[in-house]
């Protein structure tokens, strides 16, 4: 573990008096000389200076990936052979847009809409948050995420209410052993310290003094000029919550010079055309929710996907949140690739002279990786396999029975795979998940922290569970 690490360690640890262990969580830690060989795998790498190889090695030293090729020669040290034959290796996924500490709430309103999805979080469950609730959230969104083969999330967090409820998802995170970016919001419904934004700069100084860690921060906010200057003076991108309303300010805040690569847009609904151009000229990244859009009614009522192709930006994917459906990338992608062609095939019965092309199952996976990755500001250490990139690599039983025989690599990784052929998972270097089992959780233990969250809150708001409730 680097210095700077173990001191953020350490001083979230001392801030929230919680330790992983009380969870029931083993520290996995990188080892810079640790060399694992993948040998023997079909490898889609969304590198097109590596390309595609029907069987081939991945070389990893420490937390990066060292080579990449056909029957790779390994000099020095002998390397842990790890058989990857009759597997696809790819880039881990990334999820651009997590509200991570509502974990505990997983399918509480499967039917809900937006006016239910704000009643049951913000102003329902929300503000009986303790700091330790926040980090039981977090942490079983981050190890669900492990679990479906996302190895970065952006955890946009806003339910910050104090100073120990920011170090408690921060924490969670950091134990997890994911890599995430944490993108601290205020709450938007309750009491709270209104410590935020200013407390971004404690934040910063004592948990992310380096770089070189998995767990990165940055600001979590709706358009203001306020907390945009305040996010810029400590140099953190943004990320905001964007709907076809707000339109019209950030037209204005084109005009006064505010927009720049460094925000990703959230959800981007019922945009204008102008404010697209926006978007793409100051070089900002964009995601898309497939999921979520549509169950809340967000926008136009379907993910943005297609306008986000018309005017030249290639977003990345989001799962939003858990309290409606389940955490995977898998669906995802299965639903826009299905939602794109349908409004392409509609633009085209409707006389549209230039009908856009429907999207092929590489342009899903981009999206739910490298995209994922420019989103997040990590392209330089994720989102593809590549020499000199860290390691994020999920490995995926191609000979299991509902993928077998595998005639297509990217067919059947968007088109057909679930959480359950993922055999490993690697984030930095590190094995998160081996065998299909994630690595260093004591369920039990952890399960009972999960129970204690949940009950608290159940009683501090009045809720009676019904588990077959519309």
């Amino acid at each position: 573990m680097g210095a700077a690490v173990a001191s953020a360690r350490t001083a979230i640890t001392q801030s929230t008096g919680r330790d992983a262990a009380e969870a029931g969580i083993a520290p996995l830690t990188p080892n810079p000389n640790r060399r694992l060989l993948l040998k023997g795998g079909t490898i889609v790498s969304m590198d097109a200076s590596v390309g595609d190889l029907a069987q081939g090695d991945i070389l990893i030293q420490g937390k990066k990936i060292a080579a990449i090729g056909t029957n790779l020669r390994v000099s020095g040290p002998a390397p842990r052979v790890i058989d990857a034959s009759n597997t696809i290796l790819i880039p881990g996924f990334v999820d651009c847009h997590r509200h991570s500490w509502e974990g505990v709430l997983r399918r509480i309103i499967p039917n809900g809409d937006i006016a239910k999805y704000t009643a049951t979080t913000h102003q329902g469950f929300g503000p009986y948050y303790r700091p330790h609730d926040v980090y039981v959230g977090n942490l079983i969104t981050a190890l669900g995420c492990i679990d479906a083969g996302i190895t970065c999330v952006i955890d946009n967090s806003h339910n910050s209410r104090t100073a120990a409820h920011s170090d408690a998802a921060v924490q969670a995170l950091f134990d997890s052993g994911i890599r995430a970016v944490h993108a601290s919001g205020a709450p938007q419904a309750g009491t709270w310290d209104h410590q935020w934004p200013h407390d971004l700069e404690r934040l910063q100084k004592r948990f992310f003094s380096s770089d070189d860690q998995l767990v990165t921060l940055r600001m979590f906010s709706p358009l203001d000029r306020t907390t945009y200057a305040e996010a810029r003076k400590l140099g953190l991108r943004i990320t905001t919550e964007f709907q076809g309303a707000a339109g019209r300010m950030l037209e204005q805040f084109s005009k006064e010079k505010l927009l720049g690569p460094d925000i990703t847009y959230n959800h981007c609904g019922g945009l204008a055309d102008v404010t697209w151009r926006y978007i793409r000229d100051s070089g900002g990244t964009v995601n898309v929710c497939p999921r979520s859009d549509p169950q809340y009614g967000l926008g136009e009522g379907f993910p943005a996907f297609q306008k986000a192709l018309d005017h030249g930006l290639r977003p990345g994917l989001s799962v939003d949140n858990e309290v409606s459906y389940g955490t995977d990338m898998f669906t995802e992608m299965r639903v826009l690739f299905n939602i794109q062609r349908a409004v392409a095939a509609n633009r085209k019965l409707n006389g549209d002279a230039n009908p856009p092309k429907p999207v092929n199952v590489r342009d899903l996976l981009e999206c739910a990786t490298l995209n994922g990755a420019a989103c997040a500001g990590l392209t330089a250490k994720c989102g593809s396999l590549s020499p000199g990139k860290e390691a994020d690599i999920v490995m995926i039983r191609a000979d299991d029975i509902n993928l077998y025989p595998s005639n297509n690599a990217l067919g059947t990784v968007v088109a057909a795979a679930d959480i359950k052929n993922i055999d490993t998972v690697i984030i930095g270097g590190v094995m998160r998940k081996s065998g299909g089992k994630v690595v260093g959780v004591n369920w039990p233990k952890l399960r009972a922290q999960i129970d204690e969250s949940r009950n608290y809150l159940f009683q501090k708001a009045g809720y009676k569970l019904d588990i077959f409730s519309a």
